[in-house]
């Protein structure tokens, strides 16, 4: 197998070949409560091209899920900027979809109605959209199961409807909350089999938030790590594996030496997820 140079990359550059879809410019974040402030994001910049694949990991608490929802348009940032597509996210993009760690299906739904809830709650075309359900149920695995509620289904398969719901609206971006941690290791390793063949299939731009730097190193073009609370990015890697990834590549030379310089990061600090 062939191997490839690992490369510690500026914070907000981006593959030079693609077009930049994703801009974020000091970008912070700084909850305020009751006991006073706490501030989860230093200022952070970071460029994420057209049909990336950008993997996020770092130590619990650092803030990457709340990297997410301002990414995500769910809250106001405390200073900085994000531009998708050319235009700043001050409430939730129409191009974005967004995947959590729990599926989040309505369980009186079947497969095929929770699918559909964002085509309804946007008012968008039915038929058109039903062909492309369709389409995301075959390619995910899930035909036979269109008309099964989600207490009828396994953990994978739930999560594999949650992504399908995501994509049906079409958009651009996928933002992906640690969608698998809930899901035992040969499930989680069937999804990101899954997940690889999506971004494969669909060229869509996506952004995974993990807690394995295994998983990370085997989806991602670039995996961004973070630093302690209040984050901010200690480095971003390449990751030079040719596709599409199988399993044994965790096992070449390449692989083993990223894994470890991103996992080194953490012990350096004494904090490891």
């Amino acid at each position: 197998m062939p191997t490839s140079k690992l490369r510690v990359v500026p914070a907000a550059e981006a593959p030079a070949s693609r077009r930049r879809l994703i801009e974020i410019r000091s970008l912070h974040k700084t909850y305020r409560t009751r006991d006073g402030d706490v501030p989860s994001l230093r200022p952070l910049d970071l460029d994420i091209a057209e049909g990336e694949f950008v993997a996020v990991v770092g130590p619990s608490g650092c803030g990457k899920s709340t990297l997410l929802k301002l990414m995500a348009g769910l809250i106001p940032a405390s200073g900085g900027e994000i531009r998708i597509d050319g235009a700043a996210v001050s409430q939730p993009p129409d191009n974005v979809g967004i995947v959590f760690q729990s599926p989040v299906l309505l369980a009186w739904r079947t497969v095929l109605r929770n699918i559909m809830m964002p085509v309804e709650v946007r008012r968008l075309d039915r038929a058109t959209h039903l062909a492309r359900a369709k389409q995301l149920i075959a390619t995910s695995g899930l035909e036979g199961f269109e008309n099964k509620y989600p207490w009828q289904l396994s953990g994978g398969m739930q999560q594999r409807t949650a992504i399908c719901r995501a994509l049906v609206h079409d958009p651009k971006i996928v933002l992906m909350d640690e969608p698998f941690g809930a899901l035992d290791a040969m499930t989680r390793e069937r999804m990101n089999l899954e997940l690889q063949k999506i971004h494969h299939d669909t060229g869509k731009t996506i952004l995974l938030i993990t807690h394995s730097i295994p998983e990370a190193v085997f989806l991602a073009d670039r995996v961004v790590v973070m630093s302690e609370r209040p984050g901010s990015i200690a480095a971003i890697y390449d990751v030079g594996l040719p596709r599409p990834r199988r399993f044994e590549m965790m096992g070449d030379p390449v692989f083993v030496a990223l894994a470890q310089r991103i996992r080194d990061h953490f012990f350096a600090h004494g904090a490891l997820d």
